[in-house]
């Protein structure tokens, strides 16, 4: 277990990332590295990810994001850093929105 401080990743990844398995790569990720939130395709064809977790936790889940899945292409991840707010109890994929 970590002592790192909780905090919350919000992240949209860009390129070829629907249609390659990403939601479902970004969960087993999540699911190995112990922390919680949700992931889903948006419409515009890109793939938002809100988590919550260790610090150094989301650091690590950022630096897959940036490579994805072998058929994945990410060209660009914008993400922010805000505080936990604790809602996530596990981790799952959204439907598109």
């Amino acid at each position: 277990m970590t002592n790192a401080p909780l905090s919350r990743l919000h992240a949209t990844v860009e390129g070829r990332v629907q249609g390659v398995s990403f939601r479902y790569f970004v969960q087993e990720q999540a699911l190995e590295l112990g922390i919680n939130g949700w992931v889903r395709n948006r419409w515009n064809g890109s793939v938002e990810v809100t988590v919550e977790g260790p610090r150094d936790k989301l650091e690590g889940l950022l630096q897959v994001l940036r490579v994805g899945p072998p058929m994945a292409r990410v060209t660009n991840v914008d993400f922010e850093w805000l505080p936990p707010s604790g809602e996530f109890k596990s981790f799952w994929v959204k439907s598109t929105g």
